[in-house]
């Protein structure tokens, strides 16, 4: 196991150890750490499997007579409310204690456990003494996969796994003894622990104190993985109006607590400013949404309306990593100065980056002149970078913590390094400068901060008027393998935790994409088939509801759909989502659609035009980013716009669900991605007419004047030997109740039951998902038929022929039943075994795709865009891998030709193109072949070089992402695989 690191504590968390540990009287010494699970955790676990009921406007509209049933949203914060008050009345108005087994991953005061999934499956393996080949022990230790019995068939939910296991072997079967300080003293000593010399006992005390159920839930407090469907915003407003407000400007979890204990005391202005020592949300640059460098500065310069002065600011967006450095005088460490670094994610690289002048860090101990004299304190906002000596450039990002780690324990003059860039001072000698304007604040940071070349840098600017140097620059930036610009109002203000036009942030154009990437919140899930059958396989994103939509009664957490995304996921991209979300997941009924949390597409009553296989509330969902083609209309979905070619850029854990797009924001990009289409003077292929279906009449139960009579006759034999449960009505092609059903069966040879018995070779019948059939269903493999077959085998004229299964007879079946079926039936839905009346042949000839004219060329790309577009793409197919790309090949130094070869076949049986001229426009993909790292970097330098004036560019990437996009059938994140 690999020696972790320990981030500096702040002087408050040993205060807080003694407060803890030793209080007298009525404290938290009186509350037991099983009524966290038995009052909070299990409530909400149970709150948040219950489905989604009627809208909050619906219930109102029901009147007095009306349900009076809260909603769950409603009976999660009751739960939540309970509890606290309860906290209150019993131990007092600390509960930091509590607080910090609620929300893991928000406590910053105890340091990293350094225990992923696979360690604590380790050690319970060795603490319980089992074989590690067992079932128990490859349940643990595969805990990704599903188990090898029913009872652990599904895959991704850890603690899950592990309870199923530790239920077996208890030490305990009654809560355990552990007081909620026990639980948090013990889990300290965990953190500052390493190894599994120190871990294992200290898990072995939790195992001889703790039931199973209380270890399951220790687990998922290890982990950070609570998944009670509350989120850190509920539980600090339900504890104080001010409590997110204050954790937003320093990442505290204690100075909440201990400050806001009073619920009815509000905090002054001075309250929610930035302190030394205390993590902020820094201030975030706003999306490109034109390529019209002009109306970039119309909407720089309406932030700041009071202003004549059209001066902007123009600087280099860095390939880094958002840090925030703190310094203040302090006598008791070396050299006087004690510094603090945290990341946008208010993660503490303290331990990593240096906390005094002569730490062996990879920064802090370069920075004993970076000052100027009565500089006593200081706070900087700013990018983590690697600098790359020996060529003297950026490198990316994913080298930083291997270069920072590099530099810290073995420093050398020509070896990769994090370097400090800073582009905003925030707080200078005990003054907050967020009020002042950028301009004010860069003259006061070129004055307080001297710098050290190469190891802390103030950021360089351009300052301009008109938008004539922004295209020179970003062609610059893109030659030197840059990310893009970031255009700046000078006379704005610092916003903290915000997103607005204060900073725009630029990037290149490629060909084939938006320009900007779309950070959605998933909101369903659609099953896959073939290499990702069983599974979820592509996603609806959703966009949050507007403010306006809030204030007009809407719940806040729900969301219109907006695209539906399945290309460039890979494997474990696939299995990361699967993992976050288990057992979050609810089937979609129709009949009953979430529309408090989901709002679909479509025309008329009805608006589910595009509906998922499942879905899942956003505030237990994830947020990833996406990108596409372009922007287009479409009624498919909620927003009428819509994504087109979305494809799946990266999962963005480091974003709760309320922090992705909203209605509102991709209005605004649509409304300018419209602009830019009229611009390029792209045109949007006409999409081809659909045939048009017959509707069928509403048939509306008791009212059918002429329903058939009940079926009379004949008898036959044709159902002898078989069993059957009648679930539900027939509703098509005729209707018949469960009652005449069941009559049609006797007096064919059939028995009836009307109790299910799946799995004993009963027939079980339904032709709608009433909760018994949806619960069948839900329990296992089950295959539940149409009541047609039995009408379709009774109509035949040999009277003693069973009919195989069609896929018109399937209602719900296995993937082996539904191939079977397949086979029994023409391409055209023609049944091989049965009769067809006129009325179904009609139809068969009627929606038989029509011959094209001879002189008509067939554009096949046009119709598989607009498959893609409907949500029909044929899924993962290697011969449209690499559709609609042209690929050239820039070789450096000398490779076997069976590479390029290789490749190049790979490219057009994916359905794509090779060209031998790097200056073809359509050319979409570079891909750099070299046999080292150095003839890499020289040839993407000079291919960069001579297409940087081009507008759009096409992507450079290493052969690494052909070869990886062959392996996963779909095109993936180009960003991964670009040369060093």
């Amino acid at each position: 196991m690999s020696q972790k690191q320990q981030p500096a504590r702040d002087p408050g968390a040993e205060y807080e150890e003694e407060r803890q540990y030793t209080t007298s009287g009525h404290t938290l010494e009186e509350l037991d750490e099983d009524e966290l699970f038995k009052n909070l955790f299990n409530p909400l676990n149970e709150n948040k499997k219950q489905p989604s009921g009627p809208s909050a406007a619906i219930r109102s509209r029901r009147g007095m007579r009306g349900s009076s049933k809260p909603s769950p949203h409603e009976q999660r914060r009751h739960i939540i409310e309970r509890f606290m008050t309860r906290w209150r009345k019993e131990v007092g108005n600390d509960i930091y204690p509590a607080m910090r087994l609620i929300l893991p991953d928000s406590d910053r005061d105890r340091g990293v456990y350094g225990l992923k999934e696979s360690n604590i499956g380790k050690l319970l393996v060795k603490l319980m003494k089992i074989d590690k080949n067992s079932e128990d022990g490859y349940n643990l230790l595969r805990w990704k996969l599903p188990g090898q019995s029913a009872a652990s068939r599904m895959a991704g939910d850890f603690a899950g796994r592990c309870y199923e296991v530790l239920s077996k072997r208890p030490m305990r079967i009654d809560p355990g003894d552990m007081r909620i300080a026990d639980v948090n003293e013990l889990l300290d000593k965990l953190a500052a622990g390493s190894g599994e010399k120190e871990q294992l006992p200290i898990f072995e005390t939790f195992y001889q104190r703790m039931n199973p159920e209380e270890l399951m839930w220790l687990i998922r407090i290890i982990l950070k993985q609570m998944k009670v469907g509350a989120t850190e915003r509920t539980f600090l407003d339900l504890w104080h109006p001010d409590a997110d407000k204050l954790f937003s400007v320093s990442s505290s979890l204690r100075r909440v607590c201990w400050e806001l204990y009073d619920p009815s005391v509000t905090l002054d202005n001075h309250q929610t400013q930035i302190s030394l020592m205390q993590c902020f949300q820094p201030q975030l640059a706003n999306f490109q949404t034109s390529d019209s460098f002009e109306k970039m500065l119309q909407r720089l310069y309406k932030s700041s309306p009071d202003s004549d002065d059209q001066e902007y600011w123009i600087e280099e967006k860095l390939d880094g990593e958002r840090m925030q450095l703190h310094m203040v005088e302090d006598s008791s460490v070396p050299g006087g100065k004690r510094f603090g670094f945290w990341s946008r994610k208010a993660t503490d690289y303290t331990y990593l980056y240096g906390q005094s002048l002569y730490d062996e860090s990879a920064i802090t101990r370069y920075l004993k002149n970076a000052f100027a004299p009565g500089v006593r304190n200081i706070v900087l906002d700013g990018e983590m970078i690697t600098w790359d000596p020996q060529s003297d450039k950026i490198m990316k990002f994913g080298t930083l913590k291997a270069a920072a780690t590099s530099e810290r324990y073995t420093p050398k003059d020509d070896a990769p390094r994090p370097v400090f860039r800073v582009f905003d001072i925030l707080y200078l000698n005990d003054q907050p400068l967020t009020q002042y304007t950028l301009r004010d604040r860069h003259n006061a940071l070129d004055k307080a901060v001297l710098g050290e070349p190469r190891r802390l840098e103030i950021h360089e600017y351009t300052k301009a008027t008109t938008p004539d140097p922004i295209e020179p620059l970003l062609r610059k930036v893109v030659a030197e393998s840059g990310e893009g610009l970031v255009l700046k109002n000078p006379h704005s203000s610092y916003q903290l935790g915000v997103r607005n036009d204060d900073w725009i942030k630029v990037k290149p154009d490629y060909l084939d994409e938006f320009g900007e990437n779309f950070d959605c919140v998933i909101i369903g899930g659609y099953f896959g088939s073939g290499r990702r059958g069983g599974g979820l396989s592509s996603f609806m994103c959703g966009l949050r509801v507007t403010e306006n939509d809030i204030k007009a009664g809407a719940n806040p957490e729900k969301c219109y759909s907006f695209c539906r995304v399945g290309g460039g996921f890979r494997a474990e991209d696939l299995a990361a989502i699967r993992h976050l979300t288990d057992g979050k997941w609810i089937n979609w009924d129709s009949n009953r659609p979430p529309t408090e949390y989901i709002e679909l597409g479509g025309t008329g009553r009805d608006r589910q035009a595009e509906k998922p296989d499942v879905w899942i509330r956003p505030s237990e969902s994830v947020v990833i980013s996406i990108k596409g083609a372009s922007i287009g209309a479409s009624d498919q979905f909620a927003t009428n716009i819509t994504l087109r070619f979305p494809r799946f850029k990266g999962l963005k854990r480091d974003k709760r669900w309320d922090q992705a797009l909203n209605y509102d924001e991709f209005l605004e990009l649509g409304r300018e991605a419209e602009s830019k289409v009229k611009e390029k003077k792209m045109t949007m292929e006409k999409r081809r007419t659909r045939a048009k279906r017959v509707k069928r009449e509403v048939a509306i139960v008791g009212q059918d004047d002429e329903a058939p009579a009940e079926f009379a006759g004949p008898r036959t034999r044709v159902f002898e030997g078989l069993e059957f449960c009648v679930l539900t009505d027939c509703v098509a092609p005729v209707r018949k109740t469960k009652a005449q059903l069941e009559t049609l069966i006797k007096e064919n040879g059939g028995k009836i039951s009307q109790r299910a018995e799946p799995g004993s070779g009963q027939l079980l019948l339904a032709d709608k998902k009433v909760v018994k059939v949806a619960s069948l269903i839900k329990a296992g493999d089950v295959d539940v038929i149409r009541p047609r077959w039995v009408l379709d085998c009774v109509a035949q004229t040999d009277s003693d022929f069973l009919l195989p299964f069609e896929t018109a007879h399937l209602f719900h079946a296995s993937d082996a039943m539904c191939e079977l079926a397949e086979e029994n039936t023409d391409p055209y839905g023609d049944s091989y075994a049965r009769d067809l009346s006129l009325e179904e042949l009609r139809g068969l000839l009627n929606n038989m795709p029509k011959k094209e004219i001879a002189d008509e060329r067939f554009d096949k790309h046009a119709f598989l865009d607009q498959l893609a577009e409907q949500g029909h793409d044929l899924g993962l197919l290697k011969g449209h891998t690499f559709r609609r790309k042209t690929v050239y090949f820039a070789v450096a130094g000398d490779l076997p030709d069976f590479t390029t070869l290789k490749l190049s076949n790979w490219i057009k049986f994916g359905g794509g193109q090779v060209s031998e001229d790097l200056e073809d426009r359509s050319v979409t993909h570079v891909v750099i072949l070299s046999s080292d790292d150095v003839g890499e970097r020289e040839k993407a330098a000079e291919v960069r070089s001579i297409i940087s004036s081009r507008s759009p560019l096409p992507r450079i990437v290493t052969q690494k992402w052909v070869e990886e996009c062959w392996k996963n059938t779909t095109l993936l994140d180009e960003e991964r695989y670009e040369p060093l």
